[in-house]
């Protein structure tokens, strides 16, 4: 192998352009925690060519352009082209697709399987899309990174990816969402005309997040006389999402349910430390940011007793049943009612948190290039 210094890596960061986001913010948080770590590798980032402002965090990242889209249906080929004049050891694929060429090895990150568990959940064009891609880009990789110990187990069983392929390499939170002092976080609510104390969710409105299911054991709490605190739902429309608006209909819960779009990053973390709790009852989650994210605020955490959520909280969250509301809204009262609990739940939080890093993100992935590179 060259030495170190003479390794020209490629990171595609086209997606940053296309799709605001987990993936996007994985991106760009990764590229920011690698040029703190290495000065010496040459990095060319792949930009779509529409980017006024491409990611460059340090001066041995290096801007191209590309034509190629994200996802276009002849990403692969397109993209290979376009590619092969660079000279590239190693590209990585943060979006899972590698092109069919124009790099000498390859390395993908698969954030989760959710396409192959629940191919309900998607539209039909999406549903094809990934079908095709998936099994591809296993066998086209020369190593696979996974968000989880959850999402390695899908890719040995669901795919027949060999363990030894397949490197975990957990996220983290922004350095930026850490608990914020009351007033603080009493204010940016206010901008949103809250008053602390809501219940909250983070992420796409989509059919896999579960949200008929949060929606059903909110309207529990309610009748129970547990809250009247508004249910809090941050992020923007996914696929397949105006079945949520139709059981918000259903369950009479147009004045107790916010809907919070376009939120700027720098807002989350007072959302976060002014909410009672956070809901995260997914049918599936790769990872689970805004659940770290919560714990990383101080805010108590309710999640999914399902793939990667368990592993994300340790034993600092409550553990749900997705399919049963009423475990749900049973795990959503004892925190609102249970003082004790919350102050230990925001103790064991922190320090869940605090073990996942982006320095140990950058340093753990640049160990695979490496390691590819060295075969």
């Amino acid at each position: 192998m060259a030495a170190e210094t003479d390794m020209r890596i490629g990171i595609d960061a086209r997606i940053v352009h296309y799709a605001r986001g987990g993936i996007s913010n994985y991106v760009l948080h990764l590229l920011e925690a690698l040029a703190a770590l290495d000065a010496d590798t040459d990095y060319c980032v792949l930009y779509s060519r529409k980017d006024r402002d491409p990611p460059l965090p340090g001066p041995n990242f290096h801007p191209v352009a590309c034509w190629t889209p994200s996802h276009h249906r002849l990403e692969r080929w397109a993209l290979g082209v376009e590619i092969a004049r660079l000279g590239l050891d190693l590209l990585h694929s943060p979006d899972f697709i590698p092109p069919a060429g124009g790099t000498s090895r390859s390395v993908i990150t698969i954030h989760d399987l959710n396409f192959l568990y629940y191919p309900q959940f998607l539209t039909a064009e999406s549903r094809r899309y990934y079908n095709q891609q998936i099994e591809w880009a296993v066998r086209r990789a020369d190593h696979i990174l996974a968000d989880s110990h959850a999402t390695k187990s899908d890719l040995t069983s669901l795919l027949d990816v060999p363990p030894e392929k397949v490197t975990v390499v957990h996220l983290a939170a922004n350095p930026a969402f850490h608990p914020l002092p009351k007033a603080q976080a009493r204010q940016v609510a206010a901008q949103y005309g809250l008053e602390p104390e809501y219940l909250l969710f983070v992420g796409t409105l989509e059919p896999r997040k579960n949200l008929p299911g949060l929606l059903h054991a909110y309207r529990l709490l309610l009748d129970a006389g547990v809250t009247a605190a508004p249910l809090v739902l941050v992020g923007g429309k996914g696929w397949l999402y105006n079945r949520i608006f139709e059981r918000i209909e259903v369950l009479r819960l147009s004045e107790q349910v916010r809907f919070l779009n376009d939120v700027p990053d720098a807002d989350l973390p007072g959302l976060y430390s002014a909410a009672s709790v956070l809901a995260m009852p997914s049918f599936y989650e790769g990872f689970g940011l805004p659940a770290l994210e919560a714990m990383a605020c101080g805010t108590p955490v309710v999640v999914a007793r399902r793939a990667s959520l368990p592993e994300v909280v340790g034993e600092a969250g409550l553990l749900v049943d997705p399919d049963d509301p009423d475990d749900i809204a049973r795990a959503l009262a004892r925190v609102l009612t249970e003082e004790p609990l919350r102050t230990k739940m925001r103790e064991l939080g922190l320090a869940q948190a605090a073990r996942f890093t982006w320095e140990e993100t950058a340093r753990r992935t640049l160990e695979v290039y490496r390691s590819v590179l060295a075969r």
